[in-house]
């Protein structure tokens, strides 16, 4: 399975948005958007409008992470900005039916994340009904931490289900990834890695994102 890479905007010069999406564009699969209420994560990022400003910047799949008490009331305003991906945390929405409802409806593929300390048994019965699940390896609500590697047996009962079960979903890891740790994550079980920090602070992000890529094809 090809490995995907989405690169997280929370890292990003937000002083010149358009630009450094623009010099990853066309060396990423996906661009990882992190919107946050400063509630349920003690950080406040950005919202809807800048999510509207930056997709004339590229066509990349927009793949919104939102860390909010309430994050389905602004799933038909993302998809109106342009988002393709809506993620959600399971601890936020213990039952995520009605948010996985009101992402179809709104044409939105869905997916669940869990934080670093919860199990993948709480997500286990609604994997079928997402499109990636999110397994976290850092706290959420800020960027630059460093990978958790306890993480690791998460991701692998997240494959073996996935496999087990004939589903399709993506895991995707996200948090602290670099060249160091990304080909650990992709054997474990992992098919796109959220990098921040190691993509948009790098002095050249376009051989960053092509250091992350081999690290991770080389399993």
């Amino acid at each position: 399975m090809a490995v995907k890479i989405a690169p997280s905007l929370l890292a990003a010069d937000f002083s010149r948005l358009d630009e450094e999406i623009r010099r990853v564009a066309d060396h990423v699969d996906w661009l990882h958007l992190d919107v946050m209420d400063g509630h349920f994560v003690p950080n406040i990022s950005f919202g809807i409008p800048v999510i509207a400003a930056i997709r004339d910047s590229t066509d990349l799949y927009f793949d919104c992470h939102i860390m909010t008490t309430n994050p389905y009331a602004y799933f038909p305003e993302l998809a109106k900005a342009g988002v393709d991906l809506v993620t959600v945390h399971i601890e936020a929405v213990p039952d995520p039916t009605p948010a996985m409802e009101r992402a179809s409806d709104n044409g939105l593929d869905f997916g669940l994340a869990l934080n670093p300390g919860t199990p993948f048994d709480a997500v286990a019965d609604y994997v079928d009904r997402c499109d990636v699940i999110v397994v976290m390896s850092v706290e959420p609500g800020y960027g630059g931490q460093a990978f958790i590697p306890d993480v690791m047996p998460k991701i692998a009962s997240a494959r073996e289900f996935v496999e087990k079960h004939g589903l399709t979903a993506d895991i995707e890891v996200d948090g602290g990834i670099t060249p160091d740790n990304a080909g650990q994550a992709i054997a474990a079980g992992a098919t796109v890695l959220v990098a921040g920090t190691a993509v948009f602070r790098a002095e050249d992000p376009p051989s960053a994102v092509s250091a992350l890529r081999r690290a991770a094809e080389t399993t």
